[in-house]
């Protein structure tokens, strides 16, 4: 195990390369420097250009969202400053934060655009939530799948050829799929939607038709309806602290005046449900690292913090789980908390982890090489 020299990121993160003690998300945030922003800027307007209005009336083009500052940046740039028609569309949440609730409405409102958001079958969504927790410590699987598959099944439907994601979440963070492309198709593959036979969902009380929604469409459907879903990261540099900046002008509302979150340092990611973090955290114990160091390593990348800094509060965070999150999802699923650590304790990385009154937590020489930048020498 090694950590990057100039982030916190370590080399447990699936899928992420490193080169010379530096790991590919912050050699790709150095590489920004030569890029041509200004001739990538025109080559989306040109992209966009071949399909604002022609289908008259009808929608021009998706774009996926949630309620969050980056689905704010998302509408704005396509709605206000290329002028196309979307449709909006999201997967719901099995809760909500009142300000992830007020954030939905604000986007809907303040852009002026039809919203369909697809509501999962809940009676399943429990059922998959605990097999994947369960099964690799990979409860939201099922929600993840259908936030990558149904876009392109409602693209082929409604017969709107262009999708537009966010980021290229590999290539932004780190990650198996990690080239620079404009062409999001597999995205399927990068590793937050594990590839996982279907046959470990399947059971008396699932069916594949309670997974519908989750199926991504085959090639030879995706090239029949000449689907073109791209990533707008890759025509603007991505930064979601930017992006907050820009939604609150916009309207939308951080969590400042709701919940104060355990264990992350902001207010304005993924806040619109409460639950659903907590896969996040359940990195922690299989790879030593969660969302708190995700965002500190964009957050070093971008110089808004040092490192220094990022190495105490990865110390201080890395192995806190907000109460209220694991409240929020282990009711959902219909387990108890004993059960759910008991889980936890099953897939825990003893090689890296130590339990300290009762919490995992990094083993000494691996926050050694945390605070080096470096690999692990001696565990």
């Amino acid at each position: 195990m090694q950590y990057c020299k100039i982030c916190v990121m370590p080399d447990t993160r699936p899928g992420i390369k490193f080169k010379d003690g530096i790991c590919y998300p912050c050699l790709n945030f150095q590489r920004r420097k030569s890029i041509n922003w200004k001739a990538r800027w025109k080559e989306l307007e040109k992209l966009v250009t071949k399909y604002r209005g022609s289908k008259g009336n009808d929608y021009d083009c998706i774009v996926t969202v949630s309620s969050g500052k980056d689905s704010h940046y998302q509408v704005y740039t396509i709605k206000e400053r290329l002028k196309m028609n979307p449709l909006l569309l999201s997967i719901d949440n099995w809760s909500w934060t009142k300000t992830g609730i007020k954030n939905k409405e604000n986007i809907q409102e303040r852009f002026g655009c039809d919203m369909l958001t697809l509501t999962l079958n809940r009676q399943a969504a429990k059922k998959m939530l605990k097999k994947g927790l369960e099964y690799n410590l990979i409860p939201t699987w099922y929600w993840d799948r259908a936030v990558y598959s149904y876009p392109l099944q409602i693209a082929i439907k409604f017969q709107i050829p262009l999708i537009i994601y966010g980021e290229n979440i590999n290539y932004e963070y780190g990650g198996g799929q990690a080239e620079e492309t404009p062409n999001a198709l597999d995205q399927i593959n990068n590793d937050v939607v594990k590839p996982t036979p279907w046959k470990v969902w399947l059971d008396k009380n699932i069916s594949m038709k309670d997974l519908n929604p989750l199926i991504y469409p085959v090639e030879k459907e995706i090239k029949k309806a000449r689907l073109n879903p791209i990533y707008l990261s890759y025509f603007e540099p991505w930064d979601g602290y930017k992006h907050f900046q820009l939604a609150k002008k916009l309207g939308f509302k951080s969590l400042e005046k709701e919940w104060v979150r355990k264990g992350l340092p902001e207010n304005y990611e993924q806040i619109d449900t409460v639950g659903y973090n907590v896969h996040s955290w359940l990195k922690f114990p299989k790879f030593g690292h969660q969302h708190n160091t995700d965002i500190l390593a964009q957050w070093v990348r971008s110089k808004r913090i040092s490192r220094k800094k990022a190495v105490e509060l990865v110390k201080k965070n890395e192995h806190v789980l907000d109460k209220r999150m694991l409240k929020d999802f282990v009711e959902f699923i219909g387990i108890t908390e004993k059960k759910f650590w008991s889980i936890v304790d099953k897939f825990a990385n003893k090689n890296i982890l130590e339990k300290k009154q009762g919490m995992w937590r990094l083993k000494p020489a691996v926050i050694t090489a945390l605070e080096k930048g470096g690999k692990v020498r001696q565990i």
